[in-house]
Order: structure tokens, then sequence, then C-alpha cells
């Protein structure tokens, strides 16, 4: 039987970022240095693929440090963590590695030498998220104010108008951290701003990768997970750059046909903690059900690499 036709729109850049790819040889190399089991404090990245994958060689994912024992080595997530963490890690003489994003970390010390010259912090980012806390926990309580959206600037107590700096969470939308920021300027003109972009470059190109496509698909499906914010900020940008049916799986399995048929022209991408081969894993689900043909639309190529600590690289 023919097989319907289909064109695939493959966004590049799409899937893992220099930072995640960093964080997921931190682990492995822990693994390869020290043995299993090594601990993990929350999820490496957000992807349950990666997570169960590296959970499979011998580490341990656990919630807070006091769940990990004094003699075996303990890897800090690449969202970052409070101050408090490693402080406490060092107290009771562990063993540990810092897998924390470098563009996270460049918002950790910017957010500190603002506070050293005597700024509070506005940061812009969403409640609970594990890059907020560490970012903000960088600082004494009271020290960094949070917001979300635009409206919730009104509603800031601050220390002094005049005396104040805002930074973001790095994984947000280029668009709605431009409204907060317009919101923040227009209450409080002396702000001070990053001095570069504090939202990284893999966001902003997935993101801009994903308004090239859009428009010209019928559907957009964003692979990652849940929890990713920006892998979620991908299905926002999708469904505000004109495409009707923008949506996040996690796996092929996640495929709504039903909300599929009829489709002619698809557009995929995938958030930063995302590996390859999920995306070719959904490609394939579709091989089995049209005949597709793929085209790369690219909108930035990419180049970073990150560097590894010190501390895990082994003797030649």
């Amino acid at each position: 039987m023919d097989l319907p036709p289909l064109t695939i729109l493959m966004a590049a850049p799409r899937g893992f970022c220099a930072g995640v790819d960093r964080a997921i040889k931190i682990v492995e190399m822990a693994l390869d240095k020290w043995g299993p089991p090594v601990y993990v404090r929350h999820e490496i990245v957000h992807n349950k693929f990666v997570v169960n994958g590296l959970r499979d060689k011998g580490a341990v994912f656990v919630k807070e440090l006091d769940e990990c024992p004094d003699d075996r080595p303990v890897v800090f997530s690449a969202h970052g963590v409070p101050k408090a963490i490693p402080a406490e890690a060092a107290r009771r003489e562990m063993l540990y590695v810092d897998a924390t994003c470098p563009l996270v970390s460049k918002v950790h010390i910017e957010a500190a030498r603002h506070a050293d010259r005597g700024l509070q912090i506005v940061m812009i980012g969403h409640a609970g998220h594990p890059e907020t806390i560490g970012t903000m926990g960088q600082l004494p309580e009271g020290d960094v104010l949070l917001v979300e959206v635009p409206e919730d600037v009104e509603g800031l107590q601050v220390r002094d108008p005049e005396a104040l700096a805002y930074v973001t969470q790095t994984t947000l939308s280029i668009d709605d951290t431009a409204d907060v920021v317009a919101a923040l300027q227009a209450r409080f003109p002396k702000i001070v701003g990053p001095h570069k972009e504090d939202i990284c470059y893999a966001t902003t190109n997935r993101q801009e990768a994903v308004k090239a496509v859009a428009p010209h698909v019928d559907a957009l499906l964003v692979v990652g997970a849940p929890n990713s914010s920006n892998s979620k900020r991908l299905v926002e940008v999708g469904a505000r750059a004109g495409c009707a049916y923008s949506q996040l799986v996690q796996r092929a399995v996640d495929i709504d046909w039903r909300a599929l048929e009829g489709i002619r022209t698809l557009g995929i991408t995938a958030g930063a903690s995302a590996p390859d081969v999920l995306i070719q894993e959904v490609v394939d689900a579709f091989r089995a059900k049209f005949d597709v043909t793929v085209e790369i639309v690219e909108t930035a190529q990419e180049n970073v690499e990150f560097k590894v600590p010190r501390v895990l690289r082994l003797p030649a």
C-alpha cells in the first residue's frame, strides 16, 4: 500500500547543547574514574532517557545532599545549586564535582558582582525550577527577588528603586523575557541589566529555528521532557509563530496520531537535553506511516564546547 507523503522540516540547531553534553560527560567520567556508585544531586539534565541510561551505568540520583554518603563522589546537576550545597559538601569532606553549565555559572557570578556593588537583584525566572533556586541561592535570602511575568513587576517591594540589577534564567522565552525587562525598565529606569544576554546561545538558537519552521508546517513536535524549561518554551514559541498544533513528546510512543491525521508537513525540533537517538526514534515512527522527505531548516551553526573539570581527567 502506498504511504501518504509527508515533508518533515527539521529545525537546526536542535537537541543537545554544550552544557548538557558536558554535564553528561562529567557523570560518565566520574563513573570511569571512581567506579559506581556515583551520586548525582537532582537529574543531571531534564531527560528521563538520559538519566535512566546513566543510572544503568551506576549513577544514583538523589534529591538532596543528605541522601549521599560521605565516602562516595557526588555530582551537582547542570542547572546549578545554591552556594550552601558545595559548602556543606566541603564541610563533610566529600568529593564533589560541579557540573553546572558555565553559562549558568556566568549568571551566578554576575549576580554576586551586582550584590558586591550594593545592588538588589531581580531574577526573571520560573519559581521552583532548579536553575532559579540555584541562582537565587548564591546570595542571602531577600537579596534576590523573583518575577515570572510583567504583571509581577508592579508588586515588587524593593529596598532602593535606584539600586537594582536584573538577571535571568538561561532557558526562558526570548520574547516573554523582553516583555518582563520592558516592565522592569519602565518602573525602575536605573535598573542595571547583564553585560551580555543571560538567555543562553542554545536556547536562543533553538527558538529562532522554530520560528523559521512553524509558519510552514501543519504540526510541530518538540522532543523533550515535561520538566524541561527550554523544551516547553519551544512549544510555546512554535504556537506563537503560527503553528496550529505545537506539542511536546518525550518519545515516539507519546505521538498523538489521531491529532495528526491528514497532515502533509511536520516540523520537528528538540530541547537542549534531548539526545539524537530520541529525535531519530520520532522520525522513524513517521517513516513507518508516511512516505517521508526530510528537509533541514538551519538558522545557525553551533561549535561551542565546554571543558570538563580537571579533577576528572585521567592520566595519559
